[in-house]
């Protein structure tokens, strides 16, 4: 049930979750990604490095006040109807991108926690305890669990912006107005 002000979009909570989110899902990308950039044990990687850690606890600390909005308040409809199949499998792609949204996040922080015993806070000395002994063979696994997640998430991800792009520009509906 959609009840914002419109029924043609969705909420302005909804909007600004899924947009910030998704800057964030960027900058962990570019982040990591940038980290060959800079010399191993450098002050620069240490910092990218950790603002990676950081950009993905943002983005799991916000998927929680997004699925409730999303539960309290539904989707709007899209016009013209999407047939059976292609609810179906935006419902799948729906479902991989939120388990992602938590999923990444939380073995990422497994990973630190298992393998270094804290998480530390970018430019201070603050750390964010380990509830965890440490376990560096099993942190080494879930961080390539992580990482292999990490990689098919590209995938995801595309299909994501390429069915809005396809709703928008071929298919003419309005899929991607809601979001906007």
């Amino acid at each position: 049930m959609q009840t914002s002000l419109s029924p043609h979009r969705y909420n302005a909570a909804a909007r600004w979750l899924h947009w910030i989110i998704a800057l964030l899902i960027v900058a962990a990308y570019t982040l990591i990604l940038s980290r060959g950039e800079f010399a191993r044990g450098s002050p620069e990687r240490t910092l990218v490095v950790q603002s990676h850690y950081w950009a993905g606890i943002a983005v799991l600390l916000l998927a929680i006040p997004r699925v409730f909005n999303r539960r309290a308040h539904g989707a709007p409809a899209i016009t013209p109807p999407l047939s059976s199949v292609m609810q179906k499998l935006a419902w799948i792609t729906h479902l991989l991108l939120y388990l992602f949204l938590f999923a990444q996040p939380l073995l990422g922080m497994l990973t630190v926690w298992l393998g270094r015993g804290a998480i530390p806070v970018p430019l201070t000395e603050l750390q964010v305890a380990s509830p965890f002994a440490l376990d560096k063979e099993l942190s080494r696994s879930i961080k390539e669990v992580h990482e292999t997640l990490g990689e098919l998430f590209y995938y995801v991800i595309g299909l994501h912006v390429l069915a809005a792009l396809f709703h928008h520009f071929l298919r003419r509906d309005d899929t991607l107005r809601r979001m906007l």
